[in-house]
């Protein structure tokens, strides 16, 4: 049996990621902590095989928290909204053993926590994107590439989400991670700053 501690400040999220994988006949979740300091105590108290962790939440974050665990026998997969670039480099120093988007199908988490079982690692394909970020400089992902597309195209948020199979909650993630990285204020800012860079292909 595959034993979890999962740490997710959101607590209806954090309940039926809970429930999902304990519907896996070979899993169980042990603990649930809404921080990464109860996240440390329960891998602790409880020994885990696996801690998944979101990375923003209070007290201490998801990469704080896997910093403290580095070395220590569980194993710890990143479980976030954010693709970013700063966040990827700090998991992989931290030595995470995986780094997945909340946005990926729920039998993909179930399927990665065996796979890291077996001694591999598991990293979201456009984190891999980031990883290798092409030589002009545009610094978005792929999929931030589609959502400016979209949004260029007068799509609003709820338009974008229905046809990029995506809550609207993680389409407004991407828009504030899309304006932060183009360093603007809105979207038609960061429409005409794209444009200008020449990065709409």
């Amino acid at each position: 049996m595959i034993r979890i501690v999962i740490a997710e400040d959101q607590q209806m999220l954090l309940g039926a990621l809970g429930s999902l994988l304990n519907l896996e006949e070979d899993m169980e979740v042990v603990g649930k902590a809404k921080d990464g300091e109860e996240a440390i105590a329960l891998v602790k108290k409880q020994k885990p095989d696996i801690c998944i962790m979101d990375i923003e939440m209070p007290l201490k974050s998801g990469l704080d928290a896997a910093e403290e665990l580095k070395g220590d026998s569980c194993k710890v997969i990143i479980l976030t909204t954010f693709a970013r670039a700063g966040y990827f480099e700090r998991a992989r120093k931290a030595e995470v053993n995986g780094y997945l988007l909340k946005d990926s199908p729920s039998e993909e988490l179930a399927n990665s926590i065996r796979v890291i079982m077996d001694g591999r690692q598991v990293y979201s394909p456009e984190l891999v994107d980031i990883a290798y970020e092409s030589s002009n400089g545009n610094p978005l992902t792929a999929r931030e590439k589609q959502v400016i597309k979209l949004i260029s195209e007068g799509k609003t948020t709820k338009d974008i989400a229905n046809e990029l199979s995506l809550t609207t909650g993680t389409v407004r993630n991407y828009v504030s991670v899309i304006l932060d990285k183009l360093n603007v204020s809105n979207r038609i800012e960061a429409i005409s700053r794209f444009k200008e860079k020449g990065w709409f292909k």
